[in-house]
């Protein structure tokens, strides 16, 4: 079996050029500095530098100001429950994307109206590990596009082929790539 190009999700903590140098216009940023006071500034510069690049720029838990800095959409933590930016205006381009842990946290990703669903744990052997054949089983019991969360690396990324993800999402698969390939 061969599936195309799977879609990546890059999380990061702070603006570093150098991590975002090294990824190609197939990933998408997400940022996830989950501070108070987000630092309206450093995530305007963040947004410009991936629109020079070409990639896709997310921003974690804040949807209201997603949409105010135009950027290409939001992530919606698992831990974060709220639909009150369901009565929000956006543009049809602007994506919601979300994580999930279980069935409870699926459906109400679900409410929210996300697009695609990160389930975690693939590979990492955490609270939230799942391994191969539960990820699939938890991958099921949505219509939503899954993304793989949790452990990737090189030596396993083949194996997410097994699955019905159409991605993956990460951190340190990310920033130990040397250059960017497809």
């Amino acid at each position: 079996m061969h599936k195309l190009l799977l879609n990546k999700y890059y999380f990061i903590d702070k603006f570093k050029k150098s991590n975002i140098d090294k990824q190609d216009k197939y990933t998408t940023i997400i940022y996830r500095n989950y501070k108070k006071d987000h630092n309206i500034k450093d995530i305007i510069l963040l947004r410009n530098y991936c629109r020079i690049k070409k990639i896709k720029f997310f921003l974690s838990n804040n949807i209201r100001l997603s949409i105010k800095l135009k950027l290409n959409g939001a992530y919606i933590p698992s831990f974060n429950k709220d639909l009150t930016h369901l009565n929000y205006k956006y543009e049809k381009k602007f994506i919601l994307i979300g994580s999930a842990h279980n069935l409870k946290e699926i459906k109400i990703k679900e409410k929210q109206n996300v697009k695609k669903i990160f389930i975690s744990s693939l590979f990492k052997k955490n609270k939230n590990f799942l391994g191969l054949n539960k990820f699939k089983l938890t991958s099921r019991l949505t219509k939503n596009e899954i993304i793989a969360l949790g452990g990737i690396s090189k030596n396993n990324i083949k194996l997410i082929e097994l699955t019905d993800a159409v991605g993956f999402a990460g951190i340190s698969y990310f920033e130990a790539k040397k250059r960017p390939h497809r």
